[in-house]
């Protein structure tokens, strides 16, 4: 009897799972159902000619080149603050932690019109980088700015744990065997912090593609310069053009699929290194 219910360690297992397949049933798979019945009924000649159409093809461009970039940035930008946050004692310390956080909890149409306020040319930032002919309002250098203040959250909460429980111990012995910091950090602590690296640079750029919000404002929506692919499928809508919406979510669904492929990949990856190592 004890070893039968060491197996269902929640009461009332079966309703508890219930509930939670029919949420996501409802919330997740028949949405799902519906746009991909709506794709599947277009016959591949419309789909080819929507997804293939000029203005979609730059959308594609815009959007993922943006998100690669803003996933860059973020690599390198995001792992100097969680090595900052992980490493060092200073005053603010608990309020720069804090507002990493700040791009999930404020809503994406706020924090694009605040960009859009920051970079105009009477902004904080606008009024010292216009006359120096760098213009991020209603640019591509504005898609790239929104996608990466909205992702980089990823980046620094998926390598800051990983950073701390690096043993103080093998870089100890490390210097006393005549190792440089540098030598340290690329033989110790990058191979530590790569899967976990990767893995938030992946979760970046997935939630970059997605991105909607933040860009609208500032992007100043230009097909074929600083449109993306979110509002396009938003512009389809509005004009009751649910086929061509649809074949646009679909594109955009694979490339969610294919990073969560690569996401769970990579995590499995970090799993068998850490068993490796111990």
């Amino acid at each position: 009897m004890a070893s039968r219910r060491s197996k269902h360690l929640l009461p009332g297992f079966g309703l508890t799972l219930g509930v939670s397949m029919l949420y996501l049933t409802i919330i997740i798979v028949l949405p799902l159902l519906a746009m991909l019945l709506k794709v599947g009924g277009m016959g591949w000649p419309e789909f080819w000619r929507i997804v293939g159409s000029n203005r979609s093809l730059a959308a594609y461009r815009i959007t993922f080149g943006s998100a690669l970039a803003a996933t860059v940035f973020n690599g390198l930008f995001g792992l100097l603050l969680a090595w900052v946050l992980t490493r060092y004692t200073f005053p603010g310390k608990r309020l720069l932690d804090a507002l990493v956080d700040l791009p999930f909890a404020l809503p994406t149409a706020v924090a694009g019109l605040v960009l859009v306020t920051l970079f105009a040319e009477t902004g904080w930032y606008g009024q010292f980088l216009e006359p120096n002919g760098l213009k991020v309002n209603y640019t591509q250098l504005g898609i790239i700015v929104a996608m990466s203040f909205t992702s980089i959250p990823f980046v620094v909460r998926t390598v800051q744990p990983v950073l701390e429980e690096v043993e103080a111990d093998l870089e100890q012995a490390a210097m006393t065997l005549g190792a440089t910091h540098w030598q340290i950090f690329a033989r110790i602590i990058w191979p530590t912090i790569l899967p976990a690296f990767m893995t938030g640079c992946v979760l970046s750029f997935a939630r970059s593609l997605g991105e909607f919000g933040a860009v609208v404002f500032i992007a100043g929506n230009l097909p074929g310069l600083t449109e993306i692919v979110s509002l396009l499928i938003f512009i389809r809508l509005d004009e009751f053009n649910y086929e061509g919406a649809a074949a646009l979510a679909f594109i955009l669904l694979l490339a969610a699929f294919a990073t969560l492929l690569a996401t769970n990949a990579l995590q499995a990856w970090q799993v068998r290194y850490a068993d490796r190592s111990t």
